[in-house]
């Protein structure tokens, strides 16, 4: 929802990986911003209006960004597509960074515009995967930020460092940094940050990716 420069970005990028992608604006000038290569649909309409949202496909939707100019439509849209719809994977950009927080008690990721790229929103929408945040001089290490299946929330540190051969450095937890231990619980919209060995990331991308086994931590 927002097809000003942030939200013809993000079009561009997710088609450019493959993916189908619907942009709702309500001012059809809005998409003079996406280039005539584009293919996705283009939905003229409020971003919160069922009818809308359906025109855009929102019931076979798997991600959905809010990224207009107004806090509160970004917020209702993403509870709309979220709560009535179901969409598991929600972001909404604030401009108000001190309301952030408020909206992440409700159940939606929020990213204010001070710190906010298209990178960013990225993450939360398309989160499999691992984003590098740090690699020691030899190339041999590296510190990463990876998607996790939800099926993984609510279970353990230890849990997750058993099946993937990993460390977890750290949790991002809303707007705190939380050191974990063995027996520190994933939290469902908890952002993991892993120290691995560069030739083992993609097989413990592939790991989170899944749903976690039967076995008890």
């Amino acid at each position: 929802m927002g097809c000003g420069r942030v939200g013809s970005t993000l079009a561009q990028t997710i088609e450019s990986r493959g993916h189908s992608v619907a942009i709702i604006d309500q001012n059809p000038d809005a998409f003079r911003r996406l280039p005539s290569s584009f293919s996705g649909q283009k939905v003229t309409g409020v971003g919160f209006d069922r009818d809308t949202l359906m025109q855009a496909g929102i019931e076979d939707t798997y991600a959905f960004a809010a990224v207009s100019d107004g806090d509160n439509s970004n917020v209702l849209a993403a509870r709309v597509a979220r709560e009535t719809y179901g969409v598991d994977n929600v972001v909404a950009r604030i401009y108000d960074p001190q309301r952030a927080e408020i909206y992440q008690r409700l159940g939606i990721p929020t990213v204010a515009t001070v710190s906010w790229t298209a990178d960013q929103v990225l993450r939360r929408m398309l989160p499999l995967g691992a984003t590098d945040e740090y690699r020691d001089p030899s190339g041999q290490v590296r510190l990463a930020q990876v998607g996790y299946h939800s099926g993984w929330t609510g279970r353990t540190v230890r849990r997750i460092e058993s099946s993937t051969g990993a460390r977890v450095a750290f949790v991002s937890r809303y707007t705190e940094g939380i050191l974990a231990t063995p027996d520190t619980v994933l939290q469902e919209n908890d952002v993991l940050h892993v120290l691995m060995r560069s030739d083992d990331a993609a097989a413990v991308e592939r790991i989170l990716a899944h749903a976690p086994g039967p076995e008890g931590d």
